[in-house]
């Protein structure tokens, strides 16, 4: 479960104080699929590095599992960021030198997981995501729809509980995206959290619950 009470998050431009966000109060069941929408600089991206672990809130809550996570130092916040979040940006991320497998790969290296484990695990979640005779392809040998699809798997090797997605489709056609999108979905009815950041009302109709944001304050907040 995802509990946020009175989160608020300011900027400092020059002289001048953002308010990013406002006193947010939001809670997400273990499960939901959500989209985050509204305009540029509405603090849906803030929101996103917040619930990411990567930023911290000047004032309120953020509960993770039920762990406090506001006053934690940065070796447990990392910890929590590689076990229970996964990651997917508009931006690829992938590198390029390396296999769509070993790109996966990279974060059961980096976790110390032996290698007789990591094989099986990084052919396992191609499979899930359609890749399979794609793995030994690097980035530059892939469609961007196969390129996104690689990191929603990167994304997801470690197994976590939530699922951050941040503009997915935006440097996607449309069957490319509509592609993405069914691979998160298909994660999401495995029963991860699924919470998408996007600007595109066809998109955000997808999901069962949309969060519309402006000036750093939740407007709406309503369920399909």
């Amino acid at each position: 479960m995802i509990q946020l009470e009175g989160v608020t998050r300011t900027f400092q431009v020059g002289d001048q104080p953002v308010h990013a966000l406002r006193a947010v109060d939001l809670v997400f069941d273990d499960g939901e699929y959500g989209a985050i929408m509204g305009p540029s600089g509405s603090g849906k991206s803030t929101l996103l590095n917040i619930l990411g672990l990567l930023d911290r809130p000047d004032a309120g809550s953020y509960r993770l599992d039920d762990q406090e996570t506001t006053r934690l130092g940065e070796e447990p916040r990392a910890r929590l960021r590689r076990d229970r979040i996964g990651f997917v940006f508009q931006s690829f991320h992938l590198i390029p030198r390396l296999t769509a497998a070993e790109n996966v790969e990279l974060p059961l290296v980096l976790a110390g997981v032996a290698p007789k484990e990591r094989r099986p695990r990084v052919q396992d979640i191609l499979a899930a995501v359609g890749l399979t005779e794609r793995g030994h392809h690097r980035p530059d040998q892939l469609s961007g729809g196969q390129r996104q699809r690689v990191a929603i798997a990167r994304a997801t090797i470690m197994q976590p509980r939530l699922i951050l997605a941040d503009e997915p489709t935006g440097n996607l056609d449309r069957a490319s995206g509509e592609e993405v999108m069914s691979t998160l979905e298909a994660l999401n009815a495995r029963g991860l959290t699924l919470l998408v950041v996007t600007h595109d009302p066809a998109i955000g109709d997808r999901a069962q619950r949309r969060i519309h944001m402006d000036d750093g304050a939740v407007l709406e907040d309503t369920c399909a």
